[in-house]
């Protein structure tokens, strides 16, 4: 069954059973997924820039727009108009087939994976992965490939809270860390006063 039979038929039900929906309009679905890739100073050649091009047509399907600067920053040598990344927006079929993807054949591919952050998930409901390595994806052979770079995907949902987001990405089979949710605490140097005598 491919994924947006599964959301209609499996997932829509169970969430207007959680939230009370009464129209199975109201229930949180995806809306599209956007695939992108940062590239820093020393990666605007125009050589590097075709190499991700390429590579994000072969995960995605689709060609991506080239970023470009909307301001100048002297201190990290970017100039206004100055290429900075690329980007693919996908919506519909080329949308639920990536994250069926994602779910299916790239997450189990990921060195060490132990499940998602539930802090993935933002306030407004959607879902932000990164990926240190594009070989993460089977179409990117890394003994053909001569450009290998990280990348960002964010998937967007209508969710109205982050506790629909999540309902809606654990039901898609999304792998989240079981428990509770690891916060990181930051603790300064603190030295040991010495009680005065």
């Amino acid at each position: 069954m491919i994924l947006k039979e599964f959301y209609l038929n499996n997932i829509v039900p169970q969430l207007k059973d959680k939230f009370g929906y009464k129209n199975a309009l109201a229930t949180p679905k995806l809306i599209k997924a956007v695939v992108n890739v940062g590239l820093s100073a020393s990666q605007k050649d125009k050589q590097f820039q075709q190499n991700i091009v390429e590579n994000l047509m072969v995960i995605t399907g689709q060609k991506p727009v080239l970023t470009k600067s909307k301001l100048s920053i002297a201190g990290f040598g970017i100039r206004e108009g100055l290429v900075v990344g690329a980007k693919v927006t996908l919506r519909g079929k080329r949308m639920y087939d990536l994250v069926s993807k994602i779910i299916d054949s790239v997450l189990p591919r990921v060195r060490d994976f132990q499940g998602l952050e539930k802090s993935s998930i933002d306030s407004r409901g959607n879902l932000t992965l990164g990926f240190k390595e594009n070989t993460v994806f089977s179409e990117i052979n890394p003994e053909k490939s001569s450009t290998i770079h990280g990348l960002e995907i964010s998937i967007v949902s209508n969710a109205k809270s982050r506790d629909e987001g999540m309902a809606l990405f654990q039901l898609l089979k999304f792998p989240f860390k079981t428990g509770p949710e690891s916060t990181k605490k930051r603790t300064g140097n603190k030295k040991n006063k010495k009680t005065p005598k």
